[in-house]
């Protein structure tokens, strides 16, 4: 069964596929047909699902404020109140029951995780699927007609909008400068202000055109050609401050020599600063960039290490080799799970979901979508604890997370499929009239508040609205009309909002109807 909602998920119709979700529908088929899944599976599947995405959206969760962030996190406030009054309204209005009304608010918005939490909150039996069937197709349709008129309602439109946006704005860059700031003279590089501030790194000198590592000794002379690294609107200041630019100069990195990707494993270095561990003046080291929760960024002096970090380490091979052993290094921790912190989170998880909290009569609890969820999103942003990791690499997680999906969505399909038909025949014509009130009128909401509210451009505007209605097929047909990174940016920021949002709403609504 899953692998027919599999095969059914990949066939795409102009672009367009129903992914992971197929399985619901196989669910629906053989439910009809008398076939179940036991719930303990399907709970079990909702766990690990929603732990996986936890973890993986904490890194950029808590950091989203920074610059636009405040502002997306907004339009999904925004867009997840208008669904969710939306929802009310055709609930009351059509006298639907809560489980069709909370399968129509999670269908609507493609959201899995809503789905997860409302059957977690209803009982066995209950038709939540079938609204989620029902309105799924709206939701995916929906996002990306809207997404395609959307340029239409911007002055000049795409083209315009990319000659405003800097496309590799917050880009690794490498850049070649000559220092000629007299006051640097026989600095070393620790001791230049400028670089222990920002999150660039001077990764090799280069000499008659042969970029070298940086010596242990290294002291800045004017006429040096330094290669800097960092990202755009931070090395800037970086180049301002040591000399000019030199675009035309030509070198050759070495990168199977003088370049190495190291995982530090020893307590010797994990919880202190690059500041602190001096790794430039013991080893000849320098760390051009670490990759962290599959997130890569160029370190500040500041950066605390973390266990299973990946430093991109630049040195001579001798003084890698001395590096390597010093902080414990071992390929194949950055592709370990350490199962028993896997197993701790999840049981913190399940706990924390169990918890209830009365307000005004009303007894709300985070269930078993919620609580794992926000255990994995803390988790996911800090990292580690002490000396244990709580990394998990990016090809077990997607692993685990589908697997506990595709189980999920078999059970929840089978459950619902036994009364399916009867169920689309009493409310089809008003079940698909009101999913699509309840695509089109957050869209239109976050349109308006985007546009003369949040002053969000046309990239940013298409990103964030994809995001807060959680529809990767809608970012999809973004990205290939918009020829920028900007959307996929807004997306990624908005998204683990939307994703808390809407799992914490679904039991909310619910309890409202």
């Amino acid at each position: 069964m899953i692998g027919c909602g599999l095969i059914l998920g990949k066939i795409a119709v102009r672009g367009i596929s129903l992914g992971s979700s197929g399985v619901i529908f196989a669910g629906l088929l053989a439910g009809h047909w008398g076939y179940q899944v036991a719930p303990e599976a399907g709970l079990a599947g909702v766990v690990l699902f929603i732990y996986c995405l936890g973890i993986g959206a904490g890194p950029s969760f808590l950091q989203m404020f920074l610059n636009r962030g405040k502002a997306l996190a907004l339009l999904a406030g925004v867009m997840m109140s208008a669904a969710l009054l939306a929802v009310l309204l055709m609930g009351r209005l059509f006298k639907l029951s809560p489980d069709l009304a909370s399968g129509l608010f999670a269908g609507a918005l493609t959201s899995t995780p809503a789905l997860a939490a409302a059957t977690e909150k209803l009982p066995a039996g209950s038709d939540v699927a079938v609204g989620f069937g029902i309105a799924y197709p709206f939701g995916v349709i929906g996002v990306i007609l809207f997404i395609q008129i959307l340029p239409r309602w911007f002055p000049g439109g795409i083209e315009h909008a990319l000659n405003e946006s800097t496309a590799a704005r917050g880009d690794i860059i490498r850049e070649v400068v000559e220092v000629q700031n007299r006051n640097l003279v026989g600095k070393r590089l620790r001791d230049v202000t400028i670089l222990a501030k920002s999150n660039c790194q001077v990764s090799r000198l280069i000499v008659e055109g042969q970029p070298r590592p940086i010596p242990k000794e290294f002291q800045l002379e004017l006429g040096q050609l330094l290669l800097v690294i960092g990202r755009t609107g931070q090395i800037e200041t970086v180049i301002e401050a040591l000399g000019t630019r030199c675009p035309d100069a030509q070198y050759v990195l070495d990168v199977e020599r003088q370049r190495r990707n190291i995982v530090i494993t020893s307590k010797e270095v994990v919880g202190r600063t690059l500041k602190d561990l001096h790794f430039r003046s013991r080893f000849g080291v320098t760390i051009a960039r670490i990759t962290r929760q599959n997130i890569e960024f160029v370190p500040g002096s500041e950066q605390t290490l973390h266990y299973g970090d990946i430093l991109r380490a630049v040195g001579e091979p001798e003084d890698l080799e001395r590096f390597a052993t010093a902080v414990g290094h071992r390929a194949r921790t950055a592709d370990e799970t350490d199962l028993i912190i896997l197993a701790g989170g999840l049981i913190l998880g399940m706990i924390l979901g169990r918890l209830s909290l009365s307000l005004g009569g009303q007894s709300f609890s985070l269930g078993m979508a919620g609580g794992p969820l926000l255990v994995g999103l803390l988790l996911g942003h800090f990292g580690q604890f002490g000396g244990l990791s709580v990394r998990m690499p990016r090809a077990g997680r997607l692993l685990l997370g589908e697997l506990g999906l595709t189980v999920f969505l078999a059970q929840a399909g089978c459950q619902a499929g036994g009364n399916f038909v009867e169920v689309v025949r009493a409310n089809g014509l008003t079940m698909c009239l009101a999913a699509a009130v309840v695509v089109v009128v957050p869209l239109l909401s976050g349109f308006l508040a985007a546009r003369y509210w949040l002053r969000l451009n046309l990239l940013e505007t298409a990103g964030g609205l994809c995001g807060a209605m959680t529809s990767t097929p809608g970012l999809g047909a973004v990205t290939s009309a918009i020829d920028s990174s900007v959307p996929a940016t807004s997306y990624a920021t908005v998204y683990p909002v939307a994703l808390v949002l809407v799992t914490l709403l679904a039991p909310i609504l619910i309890a409202l109807l």
